[in-house]
């Protein structure tokens, strides 16, 4: 075993890690925020939704960007850049600033994502190895979230709520440091003019369509969408297209690309409605609620590690999608049992466990066949759409399952969980159906002739 792709591994995670958590780290440490700042309520979704926007909207230009001018050069000017805007957020003295800050990161969390992941796959192209890579990583990529809300409300109740800002400056010193010592460099594509008409619809169209999910906005999602049908017009059509179709049109990057939307709606509304629940029924602090996600996290990294080393590499991802995805309505179904007495131990656990083995056996192997077999100049791109679809499913069902807890007179809770495990019993059936049977494999000429991107040391 080369010991420099492991240190890599830890590097490409750290930056998973950091724009992850940076999706909720901030949620539990809103009050404090207002409190100190004095802003209104609409300035509060502000805080939130400019990260994802800005970051799910530019996540194929990231991408792009990281095929043709080198994913080293993007993953370290975006950890760099994401320094920076962690710093003025955590210092700003006024909502407008704190927004501003907030849409930064989510720009320089669109060039971290893409380059990381696409770095994973060009540097672990052993199967075994990367089995085990790809579900270490996926760990992190499913738990980001819970630890977001540990972190945050650590932060809050001990430190500072600017500190949820602040520490990103350790995250990104750490990236930093890592990459200049184990990663090698690896070039870009050059030759290629970059696919303006496709950037220009491809932002618009996310733009519109992330911003009409999360502020449910009956004009902007359907305008969102026409423009994206005109940016599939544009990329059939262009010489150097910003997605090129191929990528997408193969059925396990596909399959992976729906599955991973699909869960990422119930997951990120799953989220929300148990937060709500433990803050607003059961009373709990900021640091208890983070803490109630802990036995969560434990279960992702325990089954994406597992199904990454284990059965991905002898299976495929078929199977193990799509039982991740039953287990996963499985919890959910528990889930729809809570009352207004019920009690964290015996009301809520139970489920939030059960959801989080069934995530694990999700993302570590939708990670691993959205990267897999994919040319070394489509790597970036490949990659970024893997994030970008997990973005859109998860304000896809956050704007969704907000509208029917508005909506539904009594059993809030239990009406939004079915909802959920609805979401995962779809991404059961179409794992089912879209993916191929048996394990991936490397085609030559891909990722499997790639030079290793980890510096032997």
């Amino acid at each position: 075993m080369r010991n420099g792709r492991w240190w890599a591994l830890a590097v490409l995670a750290t930056g998973q890690l950091m724009v992850a958590l940076d999706a909720t780290i901030v949620n539990i440490a809103l009050p404090a925020m207002q409190a100190d700042l004095g802003f209104s309520d609409a300035g509060r979704q502000w805080v939130v939704t400019g990260y994802g926007l800005a970051f799910g909207s530019l996540l194929l230009l990231g991408g792009r960007l990281s095929d043709s001018f080198g994913r080293k050069r993007m993953l370290l000017i975006g950890f760099a850049g994401f320094a920076a805007a962690s710093a003025l957020g955590g210092a700003a003295t006024g909502i407008e600033v704190l927004i501003a800050a907030r849409v930064s990161q989510g720009v320089f969390a669109a060039m971290v994502a893409p380059a990381a992941l696409s770095l994973l796959s060009v540097t672990f192209t052993d199967p075994r190895e990367r089995g085990r890579a790809f579900g270490i990583f996926g760990a992190v990529t499913g738990s980001g979230t819970a630890v977001g809300l540990l972190l945050g409300g650590a932060l809050t109740e001990y430190a500072s709520w600017r500190w949820c800002l602040y520490v990103n400056l350790i995250f990104a010193a750490a990236g930093i440091a890592g990459a200049v010592l184990k990663l090698a460099d690896v070039p870009g594509i050059r030759g290629g003019r970059l696919d303006w008409p496709g950037v220009l619809a491809a932002v618009a169209g996310l733009v519109a369509l992330v911003y009409g999910l999360g502020e449910k906005s009956y004009a902007f999602a359907p305008a969102g969408l026409a423009i994206l049908v005109v940016f599939v017009l544009i990329e059939r059509r262009a010489a150097h297209p910003l997605l090129p179709l191929r990528v997408v049109l193969d059925r396990n990057r596909g399959g992976a690309y729906l599955s991973v939307g699909i869960a990422g709606a119930g997951m990120f509304g799953m989220f929300l409605f148990v937060t709500y629940y433990l803050v607003g029924t059961l009373g709990f602090s900021a640091v208890r609620t983070g803490l109630a996600f802990l036995p969560m996290i434990v279960g992702i990294m325990l089954t994406a590690v597992t199904s990454g080393r284990r059965l991905t590499p002898r299976f495929g991802p078929r199977p193990v999608v799509t039982a991740g995805a039953l287990i996963a309505a499985a919890g959910m179904v528990y889930l729809t049992r809570l009352a207004p007495d019920s009690t964290y131990l015996t009301g809520v656990l139970p489920g939030m466990v059960v959801v989080g083995l069934g995530l694990g056996m999700i993302f570590s192997p939708t990670q691993n066949a959205a990267t897999a077999a994919v040319p070394p100049h489509d790597a970036g791109v490949a990659s970024a759409m893997i994030n970008t679809a997990q973005q859109i499913g998860g304000a896809a069902g956050t704007a969704l399952l907000t509208s029917v807890a508005i909506s539904a007179a009594d059993d809030v809770y239990r009406t939004i969980f079915w909802w959920s495990a609805g979401f995962f019993l779809l991404c059961a059936a179409v794992s089912a159906t879209t993916f191929r049977s048996g394990p991936l494999h490397l085609r030559p000429g891909t990722t499997e002739m790639v030079a290793p991107a980890a510096a032997d040391v």
